[in-house]
């Protein structure tokens, strides 16, 4: 694993049922493959369930999370969501309005759902960029979303008042 090491995490304390729900991105697909293959594997190390979502870019992956939490049966809802995706700069200033709406959504959704939503969604200059993030020398950020969530989730899980941890 990753600079994020799962030697960092002794204390994860997970529900027996908890399952994670992974939306990623079509676009940059390489990229964002090594993404969830990163998120993935370290969901199996820790027996996490996890189901992967597709939707076609980063701006509509607010609207998938969104819609998977709506339409989940209470007695199944994921513990947390992953977001994952790959948005590369061009030219223009799309990729300033794709990440800007990119986060924004992901920011709300933390603020609206009862279960973290965590920002898995490279957000680099060109694609050695991206390389580097996927297991070089910055990590691998899939991991690192993994691990986050499953964090996120024990910390809300957790019995007693975090304040006086």
């Amino acid at each position: 694993m990753g600079v994020y090491s799962i030697d960092n995490f002794n204390d994860i304390r997970l529900p027996k049922d908890a399952c994670v729900f992974i939306v990623r991105t079509e676009w940059n697909k390489e990229i964002v493959d090594r993404l969830e293959e990163g998120a993935v594997n370290c969901l199996k190390h820790f027996n996490v369930k996890h189901k992967v979502i597709y939707v076609p870019g980063a701006v509509e992956i607010a609207f998938a999370v969104k819609k998977c939490w709506d339409y989940s049966i209470v007695s199944s809802r994921p513990s947390a969501f992953i977001t994952l995706g790959c948005v590369i700069k061009g030219d223009t200033p799309h990729f300033e309005y794709v990440c800007q709406a990119a986060i924004n959504g992901n920011t709300q959704l933390n603020l609206m759902l009862p279960v973290p939503t965590i920002f898995g969604i490279l957000t680099v200059n060109d694609s050695q960029q991206a390389v580097e993030r996927i297991g070089g020398i910055h990590g691998h950020k899939g991991e690192e979303a993994a691990l986050t969530a499953l964090k996120m989730i024990s910390f809300s899980n957790a019995t007693e008042n975090p304040v006086n941890r």
